[in-house]
């Protein structure tokens, strides 16, 4: 019952959607399943859109389950930092002609570590995520948005920088639902609960039918 979290385009009708998953090529990029990209331009050149990401630095893009990604998303990797403990933050080694002894050393470059999107994320258009953040499960980013450090699970957050403009839940049902974790459900349960999930009662999804 529903897509196949296997196919590139969920609906065949509906090109400019693809599940991010089965389009990827890069080991170090990491996206769960059912999340996908819209985007008219094409969706298929997602990573186009993971920026400044080399292997050799070892940091991961991590996305969970299904997660709403609009057209104009940028993540910017770690690759894209300079050194800044020197008097210039000019990358003289990418040049060459005789400037690529002055490499720096990886330690004197600003590392964040990974970037992780939690699952059922929704992040508007034209968004620029940098490196080492963190978005919890459930958060809605607005669009334009330039998201510079970790936005708590099941928040509004927007702006540049982006900040957090409230919860979209209490306290409870918050953690009832990081609890719950939904989207590890195999297919029939969540079908069978998509009335719950998709209801304005927020009750409903405490009565959850297994």
């Amino acid at each position: 019952m529903g897509p196949n979290p296997s196919s590139i385009y969920p609906n065949e009708n509906i090109k400019q959607v693809v599940y991010i998953k089965n389009v990827i090529t890069r080991p170090n990029i990491i996206v769960g399943e059912y999340t996908y990209y819209d985007d008219i331009n094409g969706a298929e050149k997602f990573e186009e859109h993971v920026t400044h990401h080399y292997e050799f630095l070892g940091d991961k893009l991590i996305i969970g389950k299904f997660c709403a990604i609009a057209r104009g998303i940028e993540f910017v990797m770690n690759g894209a930092n300079h050194r800044m403990n020197s008097v210039t933050t000019y990358p003289f080694n990418i040049m060459g002609g005789g400037w690529e002894r002055f490499t720096p050393a990886l330690k004197d470059l600003p590392f964040k570590g990974d970037t992780v999107i939690g699952n059922d994320v929704w992040i508007g258009q034209h968004v620029t995520v940098m490196p080492g953040v963190h978005i919890g499960d459930g958060a809605i980013i607005a669009a334009n948005s330039v998201v510079t450090r970790d936005i708590p699970a099941y928040c509004i957050a927007g702006g540049n920088p982006c900040k957090v403009i409230r919860s979209r839940f209490d306290e409870e049902l918050t953690e009832y639902l990081l609890k719950l974790k939904w989207w590890d459900w195999d297919a029939d349960k969540i079908f069978r609960n998509m009335e719950s999930l998709c209801s304005g009662d927020l009750e409903k999804i405490k009565r959850v039918i297994d």
